[in-house]
């Protein structure tokens, strides 16, 4: 059963493609997407107010899965399949780790 999931979960990190959005201001529009077959994880950037008033930007990260129904009609759910776990793993990982690099970049910028 472990090499079941161990090629699952080769196939799914294969099958991840990346997007990144430009936010030109108009609305808010996701930071990046990543998508591995129907299972698509979307970073969101949020701002807020901390609890010092200070402004601050935080992310959020999404998931849905799009199939077709009976009528062939496409359609997205938050519910996954046990086979979309692998997939959902491999987006997650790469979504926290591109996030993690990113504001490790920030602190060494800072710190400059």
């Amino acid at each position: 059963m472990k090499k079941d999931l161990k090629s699952y979960q080769k196939v799914a990190e294969e099958e991840v493609v990346d997007f990144v959005s430009e936010n030109n201001g108009k609305g808010n529009l996701p930071k990046r997407k990543y998508r591995a077959g129907g299972v698509t994880a979307t970073v969101w950037e949020n701002k807020g107010k901390g609890s010092n008033g200070e402004e601050n930007t935080y992310n959020t990260i999404s998931l849905e899965r799009v199939y077709q129904d009976k009528e062939g009609n496409w359609k997205s759910t938050n519910s996954f399949r046990i086979n979309d776990l692998p997939k959902v793993q491999a987006l997650m990982n790469k979504a926290y780790s591109d996030l993690v690099l990113k504001e490790q970049e920030l602190f060494k910028k800072e710190d400059k």
